[in-house]
């Protein structure tokens, strides 16, 4: 895909991503491209929702994101807008969303130029509310205490009142939907509904709607499996709910997931991808789904999801098996695969040799 135009998205608040945005610029300046920084928040400013950043950018074919999973998520709430492609940089400390390394960006943004690179798609989650989701004054500072500052949340633009199907929010979700109650002392109450059916009224700290990119995030700490991001499905995991039933639901992506909050519930804040977008009074309520327009993501080369779920999670072996012997990272025959086995995801016969870090990626001491 010839990059006609990029949008480039900067945690601001790290040097290397700071300087590895100007070796982005200067790429596209080499390569008469158009380049525009998107998403950048200035103090006592509205923050604009994605549409409104999209036109701002010119439709931005790719969006390269510098920084951790968080400016990532960032830049994909955009570039799904518009199906364009994320590029995403490493500068994160524990990422899976983000796999380029700094001292591969000119290489990534090259490969890309010359239609090279692998796109691999994400599903996300969209959804719609019983009404527009606004935030109280002065809840998100009480959320984010001891936080320090954090950027303000986007604009949610509506698309009518549904005529009983509540409105259609303009949101993307990569990671998750999370509902989850206000008050320390006082759970948030919950119908869960199904494709449309009741599975249980659940009484809890939080209910968390993810999808298989999500699975490793807050679903994951709150006790959720792990999927492959290559599955389709809609993860349902509840956090410390009060009733027997505590387990994970995995419905398919085209099984909507409802949540209505309770008459006699205390309020519930939404959240999306781990930002504040909401509060829902008791009767509100939510319906989150699989989005037609999935998240295109560039990969340099095939993407080692367990062997990055492995280092990130620093998972260990089990210390019976010392005495028994260690086990090949990668396991499989140098010979050419066989025919019946031709469709499946194999690793490469031997792993790729990790490239020289780039000196214009390291921040020169003070």
């Amino acid at each position: 895909m010839p990059i006609s135009r990029l949008g480039l998205v900067v945690h601001q608040g790290r040097p290397l991503a700071v300087q590895a945005a100007d070796v982005v610029r200067a790429w596209c300046k080499d390569n008469d491209i158009g380049c525009t920084d998107i998403d950048v928040w200035k103090q006592h400013e509205d923050r604009r929702g994605g549409m409104d950043e999209l036109h701002h950018a010119g439709n931005p074919d790719l969006v390269v994101t510098l920084g951790g999973d968080g400016t990532f998520l960032r830049g994909a709430r955009i570039a799904a807008k518009n199906d364009a492609a994320v590029l995403g940089v490493d500068l994160g400390k524990v990422g899976f969303l983000t796999e380029v390394a700094c001292s591969d960006v000119e290489e990534a943004l090259e490969a890309v130029h010359r239609d090279e690179a692998t796109i691999e798609k994400r599903m996300t989650l969209t959804m719609r509310a019983s009404r527009k989701l606004e935030i109280p004054v002065g809840i998100d500072a009480l959320l984010r205490y001891g936080h320090g500052p954090a950027l303000p949340p986007p604009a949610v633009r509506t698309d009518g009142d549904g005529d009983g199907w509540g409105v259609a929010l303009d949101v993307t979700a990569l990671n998750d939907v999370v509902l989850e109650k206000l008050a320390r002392d006082h759970q948030v109450a919950l119908g869960v509904y199904l494709s449309g059916r009741l599975l249980a009224s659940y009484s809890a700290d939080a209910v968390i709607v993810a999808t298989p990119t999500g699975s490793t995030a807050y679903s994951f700490a709150a006790g959720g499996p792990i999927l492959s991001p290559n599955t389709e499905a809609i993860v349902f995991t509840p956090v410390a709910p009060h009733m027997t039933f505590n387990r994970t639901v995995v419905a398919a992506p085209n099984e909507p997931v409802g949540l209505r909050v309770l008459p006699h519930s205390g309020p519930a804040a939404v959240s999306i991808d781990g930002q504040l977008r909401g509060v829902l009074d008791p009767g509100d309520w939510i319906g989150v789904y699989g989005s037609t327009r999935p998240l295109r993501l560039v990969r340099l080369r095939p993407t080692d999801f367990y062997g990055r779920l492995r280092d990130r999670f620093r998972l260990t072996d089990a210390p019976a098996t010392g005495i028994d012997g260690e086990s090949e990272r990668i396991w499989r025959p140098e010979t050419p695969v066989p025919a019946d086995m031709a469709h499946l995801r194999l690793p490469p016969p031997a792993p790729a040799p990790e490239p020289p870090a780039n000196p214009a990626c390291e921040v020169p001491e003070e």
